[in-house]
Order: structure tokens, then sequence, then C-alpha cells
């Protein structure tokens, strides 16, 4: 595949993220390995809480922020570790008790301490390779999400708006800060695209593996024979992303701007407020309208633009890996048509992960946790196995 051209420059968390595959350590032969590594992060830890207490160190507040910030990303694998070390010992000791007891009832008490203990630190060992997948880099980043009407006509543009609010009512749940960046509406509740962002800790880490061709089948309001139609919206996320992390030569992008359309206050269409940004490159397009300013536009264009080339950038190393490994299941490719919302049935079923909610009416008010935590735990397995080499 054609890299992009030299005028992009990313700094991707490459020697994390690329290495995802080859990272995670199995049981049996690798576990000393697994245990060396969890020892270098405990070093790690206490280096960092060593730092923060240097007076040359405690008056700077943004190199002291950035070291909190690393320790607090370290301590749920050193707090687990530490319990394995604790546990460990405590098993050690337990059986030693068994080899010296000549005693029937002390024997069974330390037998009984052994069976307990071995089922928590081999629990524990789980944990632990688990906590020490690498991370997605862009896990707790803000998000930009893109929804477009695809085939279906009307009932297409009213699933999108479905769709905003599906993902505004999970936000809404978590707490999470929603904020609208362009509506392209065509009239009673017909989206052809919505675009949002949506703040909050770890959105990125939840919602990325909602990407791809979301699939509606029910009886549009306007089926005066009660057919059951089938249509379909795109939903890309994109992980929110800062300048220093792409590094954009607006030389390379065409500014065009245009009269909005649509609703957007009441002199949105008098004045060439709206803003297209073209991305000579690589093609790619974004534009911006809802923001009375074209400079307020142009800005929230470019934000979105950084945050569509990151996204391809990752999404072109993933793609190569996945050429490498031939057939690997669950790729994310927004082609692929993951999940069905059917109404007659009452149904929501996600196709990669073959799982189904009968509950259709909770899933549409934001009810996507049962979802999101299988697709996290298969993409879990999937780096394990690839670790081990399976």
């Amino acid at each position: 595949m054609v890299a992009y051209p030299s005028t992009i420059s990313l700094r991707l968390n490459i020697e994390g993220y690329n290495n995802a595959d080859r990272c995670a350590a199995p049981l049996g032969r690798k576990q000393r390995a697994m245990l060396d590594k969890l020892a270098e992060v405990e070093a790690r830890y206490l280096e960092l809480e060593a730092l923060m207490g240097d007076p040359a160190i405690a008056s700077n507040y943004e190199r002291v922020a950035e070291l909190a910030k690393e320790r607090a990303g370290l301590q749920a694998v050193v707090d687990a570790y530490r319990l394995y070390k604790r546990q460990s010992d405590e098993l050690a000791g337990a059986r030693e008790l068994l080899d010296l007891a000549d005693d029937a009832e002390m024997r069974e008490l330390a037998q009984d301490e052994i069976d307990t203990l071995e089922a928590s630190v081999a629990e524990l060992l789980e944990r632990l390779r688990l906590l020490l997948l690498p991370k997605d880099p862009r896990d707790s980043r803000d998000v930009i999400v893109e929804i477009r009407a695809g085939a279906g006509g009307d009932e297409a543009g009213i699933f999108a708006g479905d769709l905003l609010r599906l993902y505004t009512r999970y936000a809404e749940g978590k707490r999470w800060r929603v904020e609208l960046l362009d509506v392209n509406e065509q009239g009673n509740s017909v989206f052809k695209n919505i675009t949002f962002q949506i703040k909050g800790d770890g959105a990125f880490s939840r919602l990325k593996y909602e990407s791809g061709v979301h699939r509606v089948q029910r009886v549009p309001t306007t089926e005066s024979q009660g057919r059951i139609h089938t249509s379909t919206a795109t939903v890309a996320v994109l992980a929110e992303m800062d300048e220093v992390d792409v590094q954009l030569d607006m030389s390379d992008v065409e500014t065009q701007v245009f009269r909005a359309r649509g609703a957007g206050g009441q002199s949105v269409n008098t004045t060439d407020s709206a803003v297209r940004l073209i991305h000579k490159p690589t093609g790619v397009v974004v534009e911006m309208q809802d923001e009375r300013s074209q400079l307020q536009n142009k800005l929230r264009a470019k934000q979105v633009l950084i945050a569509r080339l990151y996204d391809a950038e990752v999404e072109r190393q993933r793609s190569e890996r996945e050429a490498e490994r031939r057939g690997q299941v669950g790729s994310g490719d927004r082609s692929e048509k993951i999940r069905t919302y059917n109404y007659p049935q009452g149904r929501v079923t996600d196709h990669r992960i073959g799982f189904s909610s009968y509950n259709l009416p909770a899933v549409m008010d934001g009810a996507l946790d049962a979802f999101i935590d299988q697709l996290a735990t298969q993409e879990q397995a999937r780096q394990l196995a690839a670790g081990s080499g399976e």
C-alpha cells in the first residue's frame, strides 16, 4: 500500500501500538518474562514517586502533572502485581507448612489455603496478562463521531438521527459532554450527515468499536402496506488529536468558503461563513457550517481534518499488519456491516461477536455497554492469541 506523502507528519506511538500483536506474554514458558516486565513496571512506578518528591521538580507544575499522569497509568498494574507477590509468598508458606505438618487437621487446613491461593494467584496472573497488553495510545482521547445516511433514502436519513440520539444518550449515561459540530438536515428529521464531539475520559476506548455500517430493518411511517425496509448508515469514530500529534502543512490544504445550508441562526445564510477544507495529497474533504463565524468553522474543520488524517494513517498501518497475518477476524473495516437493528423482532445483533439483545428500545436509548464489553474482550483475546503465536 502506498504511504501518505511526507507532507503529513504523524507522531504515532508506533513502538507501542504496532507491537500490539507481539507483546502479550502467555503463561508457561513466557511467564518469567512477564514477571520481569512487571518488575520493570514497578521500578518505574517507584522512580516516578521519587521524581515527584524531588524538590527540584516539585516547583515545575507541568512536569509534575506529566509524571502524575504516567504514574496513574501504571497504578492498576502495580497494585495487581504487588497483590500477586504477596499471595505468592503466602502460597509458598502454605506449601511449606503442608510439607512440615504432621497433624492431619493442620495438613487439611494448609491444603485448603493452598487451593484458595492457587486459584487467586492464577486469576491474578490472567489479570496481569490483560493489564500488560499494549494500550491504543488514543484510548484516553475525546472523539469526533461522523454519521452518514447510506442506502435507503429518507429512512436512512431518519436512522442517522436515531443513531445520534443513541450515542447522545450513551454519553449522558457516562457523564460525557456532547457538542454538535455540523448537521446537514434535509427536513422532517432526515439527516444526510451529522458530525459531533463527545468529550469525556476514555471516550475513544469505548466508542471506537462503533465504526462501521449499521443496518436498520423496520416499517417506515410512510409505508402504507406494512412492508419492512432495510436501510443503512455509516458511523466513523475518530480520536480527537492535537496538532502536535499530526503536523499538518496548511499549504497542502485548499480552503473554500460558501454560504451555509439550512438552519443555524438568523443570519447563517446571509454570509459566506461555511468552510470546506480539501487535503490535496489525500483527497480528504471536511465541511463545517454550524458556527456563525467563518473563522470558527475553519478551526472546527481543521480539527476534524487532523483527526481524519491520523485515523487514516492508523488504519493503513493496521491493514498492513492484518494483511501480514492473512485472515485475522475483526479488523474493524468500516465497509463491514457490524450491527443490525431489527424493529419487528425487537432485536439488535452485532455480527462481529454474534451477540444479540432483544431489548431494542433500551439499546436505542443508549444501552450499549453489553456490546462494547464483549467487543473489548474479543480484542483482548485477539491480542493474547497473536502474542502467543497462535
